[in-house]
């Protein structure tokens, strides 16, 4: 194998410090495997003393393989491994701990479920709001807060403290660990016991990292602590696409090692193996926007044979179907669909994508799971209004949404399994406020029946007032109101162009199925187009790729406001954009959701122009 200067520099380091800046196809996994190679066989060093630590088990198996297949099974004494799994190794050792004390994932649920249930909270998405304070409880753990001055996004923070001791005791008492204590347990372990980390630094004295822009900070302190006193260190990643913030990692810890290690030998990658000039070109344009970074200059390996596309449509519909016209043609041309992937900002963007793939018959996969729109909280509170306006009197029904928005109607009032509207009226008599509410429902009830699924949608909103109840719900809840009304324009553009409920409901029906199906064949289908959001699309490649609604307030997102927060986005769009092999589509809307779009500001960057 031909290796280029810089690569050749890294794959002979031996001892002491080394950071490698390893940019898009520069060609990294060749030079960890190599340099882990060269150790052995150049500079005698035992495999057992050598430790590869990436951030996931298919990252970590992927590079024993690569490893394997470079020196034989004889000579794999190597450890290769996740942080997690390298930790929870060491804890098994120093406690005893087995696999049954990793706590499952329904347990942390299920524990999470009990701690709320003290607390008298109205929680109408109950699973996401539980995923989500996990979430918080993992960047509280590996950014090592302070609990006492840590403010929720989730719930008030005496009440996210409580849950979060809660959760620990219950931890605790089972003698069960998550995934973030294998990272404090193993830090506490190797600050009180000398002993045990001399015993583990004798163990590894040749360390190696890969995709060290995703370290976090604890993550970080244990590595060093492990290095030490040699600091054979190896370091391997890339600022430019350090995008996992929300877990605690942050590009500053790499832009500080050579402050951390001074004696640091520091290499650039400087060829990008991957993708056409054109794409390397563009993505450095806009890359270099951001003030905290490594510069670097980078060369393209491959020749520049197409220019980047960029294309601006009126809305999502026209954007999907050129894109599906633009596959269609490309596999008349000789590709597959597994040359192409669509690439977006969240997960709620697909949906009418997915649609429409279906409808044409093209093999698609995801890779993250794709929430079901029409299984959202927001849109079983629209099929129940729907529902009741189709004829359905059912007491669990009026249960739902009576109080959606507020009408200040009691539960005891419905005591009869279905509903008659005149004796419901009746038991308010001494209350005729509530009882002309009442009457204004049934009201409602009967314009709905009329109405076309688009414009019921819009006059439970409008006039009725579900909006309004969106917008305390979200207040009460300390969540932005604007996520869920995103929600509901999107629940209500997928109800356009169908003119009677049941025509809806075959859709969502079959829609629904698809999904499912989708979930069980795992992902496996290897000849399909990947649909992946752009923090799912990190370590993949694809001779095609798109990415759909490039727009203010998708790409960079709405809620980074802060300049830390932009970077990172654009690192994101980065990530993106490097994926790319040969072919790079880059498209967005006019309008989204019946509102007026503005063309992101990474196309200037990037010094596009619509084609």
């Amino acid at each position: 194998m031909n290796f280029n200067k810089s690569q050749t520099w890294a794959i002979h380091h031996k001892d002491g410090p080394m950071l490698v800046l390893a940019g898009p196809g520069s060609g990294k996994t060749a030079v960890i495997t190599h340099r882990t190679k060269n150790l052995i066989e150049e500079h005698k060093v035992s495999p057992s003393n050598i430790l590869v630590i990436t951030f996931t088990k298919a990252a970590a198996m992927e590079m024993r393989q690569r490893f394997e297949r470079l020196m034989g099974q004889s000579k794999v004494g190597v450890s290769f491994g996740t942080f997690h799994g390298i930790f929870f190794t060491i804890l098994k050792y120093a406690y005893g701990f087995q696999s049954t004390n990793i706590v499952s994932e329904e347990q942390r649920y299920e524990y999470i479920r009990e701690a709320i249930s003290y607390h008298n909270l109205d929680i109408k998405d109950e699973s996401e709001f539980i995923g989500n304070l996990l979430g918080e409880i993992s960047y509280v753990k590996n950014s090592r807060l302070d609990i006492a001055h840590y403010y929720s996004n989730q719930c008030g923070e005496e009440i996210f403290r409580d849950i979060f001791e809660e959760y620990h005791k219950r931890l605790k008492r089972n003698r069960l660990i998550d995934f973030d204590d294998m990272l404090t347990y193993t830090y506490e372990l190797f600050t009180q016991r000398k002993d045990i980390l001399a015993a583990w630094q004798k163990k590894y004295q040749y360390i190696l990292v890969d995709e060290f822009q995703d370290i976090n900070g604890i993550q970080y302190d244990i590595i060093k602590m492990l290095a030490a006193p040699e600091n054979n260190l190896f370091i391997v990643g890339d600022d430019d696409q350090s995008i996992y913030r929300f877990r605690g990692s942050k590009p500053e810890i790499m832009l500080n090692f050579t402050k951390d290690y001074a004696d640091a030998e520091k290499v650039l990658l400087d060829y990008n193996y991957r993708c056409d000039a054109n794409i390397v070109e563009s993505s450095l344009r806009l890359i270099a926007h951001n003030e905290k970074r490594f510069s670097k200059e980078i060369q393209p390996a491959r020749e520049a044979l197409r220019p980047v596309n960029f294309m601006e449509f009126e809305n999502q519909r026209e954007e999907n179907l050129y894109l599906i016209r633009q596959i269609a043609l490309g596999i008349k041309e000789g590709r597959k669909f597994s040359d192409y992937a669509i690439l977006f900002r969240t997960n709620i963007q697909p949906r009418f994508l997915m649609e429409l793939l279906m409808s044409y018959n093209i093999p698609f996969k995801t890779k993250e799971k794709i929430p079901n729109l029409y299984e959202h909280w927001i849109a079983r509170d629209i099929f129940t209004y729907i529902r009741i306006a189709q004829g359905s009197r059912s007491r669990a029904d009026f249960l739902q949404i009576m109080n959606r928005p507020k009408r200040y109607i009691g539960r005891d009032s419905l005591c009869e399994t279905t509903v008659a509207f005149d004796e419901w009226e009746k038991l308010y008599d001494e209350q005729p406020w509530i009882a002309e509410r009442i009457e204004r429902l049934e009201y409602d009830i009967k314009m709905l029946g009329k109405m076309s699924p688009y414009a019921a949608i819009n006059y439970i909103r409008k006039g009725i007032g579900y909006d309004d109840f969106i917008a305390e719900y979200a207040e009460y809840r300390q969540m932005n109101k604007d996520d869920l009304y995103d929600l509901l324009e999107e629940l209500q553009a997928g109800a356009k162009g169908f003119k009677t409920y049941e025509e809806w409901q075959t859709h969502i029906e079959e829609y629904s199925k698809e999904l499912e199906a989708l979930a069980k064949q795992k992902q496996t289908n290897p000849e399909a187009v990947t649909l992946v959001t752009l923090h799912g699309a990190k370590g993949l490649e694809f001779p095609c790729v798109f990415i759909v609604d490039v727009n203010e307030g998708l790409i960079p997102y709405k809620k980074a406001v802060l300049p830390q927060e932009l970077e990172e986005e654009r690192r994101m769009f980065y990530v993106g954009v490097t994926r790319a092999k040969e072919e790079l589509y880059i498209y967005s809307v006019k309008t989204l959701r019946n509102k007026d779009q503005d063309v992101s500001r990474f196309i200037k960057e990037m010094g596009l122009k619509e084609d």
